[in-house]
């Protein structure tokens, strides 16, 4: 049975998050929002995912334990396994702990993570093209976000990095009719010169972004043509509307200040818990109902099979396997 000295903690550094930035802001435009939340958070999930996949790859590195590097996930493919050890690919799922009680909670009895839910979507677990010698392995990320205007200024005040991006809606991010949507048009009236990115997608559905520089209050015309426009993102928080118009499309959409996010993990540390085959995961696990209230987050969003983290095998354990492989 699992015991807290079983945990294997790894430092979070902001590469991480810089690395889960690229990835989020590429997969948004394939990307299933199984949970139902608002853009932003979804984007903060992945940044996370990714950032605790990094720091498990450089684990193994470290550790020295044989391992395959599956190269990157196609943004299309709504199950990542990036990491196969002794030919068993890796899921690792990873929870974010943001409240500062529940951070305060582990750091001072990180076996209070015993009692927390191994949680697996349903329609993951169901997944016909997993095998039931995968591995999930579970993982919880202590962190801060910026979940509203005064916690982002707050961090802008202390200068901390951000992220600014504004998610476009359905019908500019994943049009169902392909054509260009005409070279855009931007204009800001904010106090100062601001710095847009957009990105999207060319005729091909290659990644495609462009930068443009907005005066206060003068209109300015992109030198591409995009086929999709996934986001904005802006290094600063504007203090003015932003305005976008597509020619093809005509729309005008226009985005106040509060509609921008933070996507920005400040990761402090990661806890590696423990591994299970899915198999095993499935036949022990039970059904936990959507709207339940775990350790982890105040309600689930989707149904789960769950299993207390006690039940968990250590990852030592799977080391040691993986060197006999």
């Amino acid at each position: 049975m699992l015991t807290a000295s079983d945990f294997i903690s790894a430092p979070y550094t902001p590469d991480m998050t810089q690395a889960g930035i690229t990835y989020a802001c590429k997969s948004l435009h394939f990307t299933y929002n199984r949970m139902g939340t608002s853009p932003v958070k979804r984007l903060q999930r992945i940044v996370a995912g990714v950032g605790v996949e990094l720091a498990f790859r450089r684990l193994l590195t470290k550790e020295q334990i044989p391992h395959d590097n599956l190269g990157a996930t196609p943004f299309t493919d709504p199950d990542r396994y990036d990491i196969a050890i002794g030919g068993r690919r890796c899921d690792i799922k990873s929870f974010l702990l943001t409240q500062k009680e529940r951070i305060s909670q582990v750091r001072q009895r990180p076996e209070a993570l015993l009692a927390a839910q191994a949680l697996v979507p349903v329609d993951q677990i169901a997944s016909e093209r997993s095998s039931d010698t995968d591995l999930y392995i579970f993982a919880f990320l202590n962190t801060l976000l910026t979940p509203n205007y005064e916690t982002l200024q707050k961090a802008i005040e202390v200068q901390q990095p951000i992220y600014m991006i504004h998610a476009l809606p359905k019908h500019w991010a994943r049009p169902r009719k392909w054509q260009t949507m005409g070279r855009l048009s931007l204009k800001s009236n904010a106090s100062r010169i601001l710095k847009v990115e957009l990105n999207g997608q060319d005729q091909a559905h290659a990644s495609q972004k462009e930068q443009l520089m907005l005066q206060p209050g003068k209109r300015t015309t992109t030198r591409q043509t995009f086929f999709a426009l996934n986001s904005l993102h802006s290094p600063n928080l504007p203090d003015g509307l932003v305005g976008i118009h597509s020619p093809v499309l005509e729309e005008t959409l226009v985005v106040p200040p509060l509609d921008w996010g933070n996507i920005w993990v400040y990761g402090m540390e990661i806890l590696f818990c423990g591994f299970m085959a899915r198999g095993e995961f499935r036949r022990e696990a039970e059904i936990l109902p959507a709207g339940s209230r775990v350790f982890q987050y105040p309600r689930t969003r989707t149904t789960n099979l769950s299993l207390q983290m006690k039940a968990l095998y250590p990852l030592r354990q799977l080391f040691q396997q993986a060197r006999a492989w």
